[in-house]
């Protein structure tokens, strides 16, 4: 049992099924991505966003969603979510078996033109839609809020207008409230002001921190995240991935790199060597750069230090 927690109630959720490869040319096949999934479950990770609702003809990686939805149990869905933008989605992927939903619009009205296709204010003006049809099925829903802290098309982003959107009464009804760097340009102080301020001035409800590394702050900025308050922060295998539709915007923060930097009780030195090689697999059949620091370590000479694994196969 590791004695190094670093605060045990914030916990990961990996999202390399659907943050993770959107940028990627492979479509990998159903039964992958379950695999992956129970894998990943299996292990101890006890979130996982599984996918997108994104067209396909826009984010060909997300095409086979549904049908992995339709292929995991219920138990495995009760820990999987799943992004939407329209209360559609949320009809089509329930209709699968999907009960936890992310809603996601952006604050900022450019980056949701390019995103979604429409305005924030018309993303919003859906949210109520949205949450009656999650408690129709019993799910659970997420705002989730792209470009938080910048927008690849205005720039920096208000925090009053991300408090604004946060308190919106459409927003009522809503479990979690996600809060984005989408373009990975935010720094500790800015991350830990805003999740500080979102947990002291909105309604009380989960809070989700989605970083990326695209300036080398992702680990610092989901740390902060997590010091001031975030209950969940999202990472992908490898530090894969990125937003399509955000220009600048480059991989995800590393799981494997939260997993080391708050050393969960659930993780061992074993088990973190097992998600390092399924990572390594993952990669691998992608073409993709592993870009974690903390897989560069378990793989290096310093064999006295309980975190450095033996070279285990890829799981591929």
């Amino acid at each position: 049992m590791n004695t190094h927690t670093f605060i045990p109630r914030a916990h990961l959720r990996d999202v390399t099924l659907r943050d993770g490869l959107q940028l990627t040319g492979k479509v990998l096949s159903t039964d992958e991505k379950v695999r992956i999934v129970r894998t990943l479950l299996s292990l101890g990770i006890p979130e996982i966003e599984l996918g997108s609702m994104a067209r396909a003809d826009l984010v060909p990686p997300m095409a086979n969603t549904l049908e992995v939805v339709e292929a995991l149990t219920d138990e495995e869905l009760a820990k999987c979510w799943i992004w939407v933008a329209t209360p559609r989605h949320i009809t089509r992927a329930a209709a699968a078996g999907a009960r936890n939903f992310q809603y996601c619009l952006s604050v900022s009205d450019a980056h949701n033109e390019a995103n979604i296709g429409r305005s924030t204010e018309k993303s919003l003006a859906a949210l109520p839609e949205a949450i009656a049809i999650t408690q129709s099925v019993k799910g659970r829903i997420q705002l989730c809020l792209a470009t938080s802290f910048t927008c690849p098309f205005d720039g920096p982003v208000d925090p009053e207008r991300v408090l604004l959107i946060a308190n919106d009464p459409r927003a009522d009804g809503c479990d979690d409230i996600v809060i984005c760097d989408t373009l990975g340009q935010a720094v500790p102080a800015q991350v830990s002001d805003l999740i500080s301020r979102v947990k002291a001035e909105t309604p009380a409800r989960r809070i989700v921190f989605h970083g990326h590394d695209t300036w080398g702050l992702g680990v610092a900025n989901t740390l902060a995240a997590i010091t001031a308050g975030a209950d969940v922060v999202d990472g992908a295998l490898g530090g894969l991935g990125g937003c399509p539709f955000a220009p600048g915007a480059s991989g995800n923060t590393s799981s494997e790199d939260i997993l080391f930097a708050t050393q969960p009780e659930w993780l061992t030195p074993e088990k973190f060597g097992e998600i390092v090689a399924l990572s390594e697999g993952l990669l691998t059949e992608l073409g993709e750069q592993n870009r974690s620091k903390a897989a560069q370590g378990a793989r290096s000479k310093a064999t006295a230090f309980a975190w450095v694994t033996p070279i285990l196969e890829a799981t591929r």
